[in-house]
């Protein structure tokens, strides 16, 4: 399974939040209210990640719409797994990751970002976190 972190989850709803405020305090956007129905089945369940194959169409398409406008990748362009380690030491993905992943889901790209940021151990993080800003702005076009 291709999990949806919760993190995730509440970082869409407040993309949408601020895309399509409430009108009156109470109302809840679509998109917001699509999300607000996996979230609270997850705290309900006691689960930190939702399938993201079994998401609800109107949920999935707004979690997709968030996780359009992030980063594809955490790529920094010092790629240490070229030169044989196991970890890239750029940005934390193991050689395996690099590999398949133009290949992988959505969630399963998630995954791969929650994991290194949490460890946030890669350059990406702390000696080159300019470079991944830098190519952020790039990827957006500025």
């Amino acid at each position: 399974m291709a999990g949806i972190h919760i993190t995730d989850i509440e970082a869409a709803i407040n993309f949408w939040r601020a895309r399509q405020p409430s009108p009156d305090g109470v109302t809840l956007s679509a998109p917001v209210r699509a999300l607000a129905e996996v979230y609270a089945l997850m705290v309900y369940f006691r689960t930190d990640e939702a399938d993201e194959h079994t998401m609800p169409r109107a949920a999935w398409e707004a979690w997709r719409a968030w996780y359009d406008t992030t980063p594809d990748t955490p790529c920094i362009a010092i790629c240490s797994t070229n030169q044989g380690d196991a970890v890239c030491k750029g940005c934390g993905r193991t050689h395996d990751e690099v590999t398949r992943w133009p290949a992988m889901t959505p969630g399963e790209k998630r995954a791969v970002w929650r994991r290194i940021t949490l460890e946030g151990n890669a350059w990406r993080f702390h000696q080159y976190a300019e470079r991944a800003v830098e190519r952020q702005t790039a990827a957006e076009g500025g």
